[in-house]
């Protein structure tokens, strides 16, 4: 915050010796053209005057003025070029910041949507693995279900099986099987059922 007022002091002088050179042009076209310095320049230049004198008679509190004496024709020329150059500057400057300002408001927008995009696109893909893990899991489930009924279809004894927290008696596996290769893959699969 310390920098903004140095910066605008100079934004202020710059503005001024730019509008120095358009107001001596400007009181030179009033000069050459009758149209120009009636019409354009001297109307402005003597409502300015009015509008000062106007507002130093109320801060002063020294009454209402009767009677506003105008600008002679070379003060008012000089007036009116100094208001429309300084005028003509300021509206170049307004435009600038309207065109940065709006050149930020894209550049936020389009940052604004790319980020919504990237959002929606990372739900979309988070759906889509919930219903895989959803799919998965039902043919997980499936599976011990046809497990479970191989299993009673090998054993000859009765024995637990645990398939979504229903329990069925089926025969028991022969020896043949215990402690093999396909007893360990199934008790895993049941522990994993479990934990879930």
């Amino acid at each position: 915050m310390a920098t903004a007022l140095p910066v605008s002091k100079l934004v202020a002088l710059l503005i001024r010796q730019i509008a120095r050179p358009t107001s001596r042009y400007l009181q030179k076209k009033a000069l050459q053209s009758p149209f120009f310095r009636n019409k354009i320049c001297m109307p402005p230049a003597q409502l300015y005057n009015w509008c000062e004198v106007k507002a130093k008679m109320w801060v002063m509190n020294l009454g209402r003025p009767v009677n506003i004496p105008s600008l002679n024709e070379t003060m008012a020329i000089e007036l009116g070029a100094n208001l429309l150059g300084e005028g003509i500057i300021f509206s170049i400057a307004a435009a600038i910041l309207f065109l940065e300002y709006s050149r930020q408001v894209r550049k936020e927008t389009a940052k604004e949507s790319a980020r919504k995009e990237e959002m929606d696109t990372l739900n979309y893909t988070i759906r889509e693995l919930y219903f895989q893990a959803e799919r998965q899991d039902a043919q997980i489930r499936e599976l011990m279900r046809t497990l479970c009924e191989l299993e009673s279809h090998v054993t000859k004894k009765p024995k637990k099986c645990i398939v979504d927290g229903d329990v069925h008696m089926h025969e028991e596996e022969p020896p043949v099987f215990e402690g093999g290769l396909l007893m360990e893959a199934i008790e895993y699969l049941h522990k994993e059922h479990r934990k879930r």
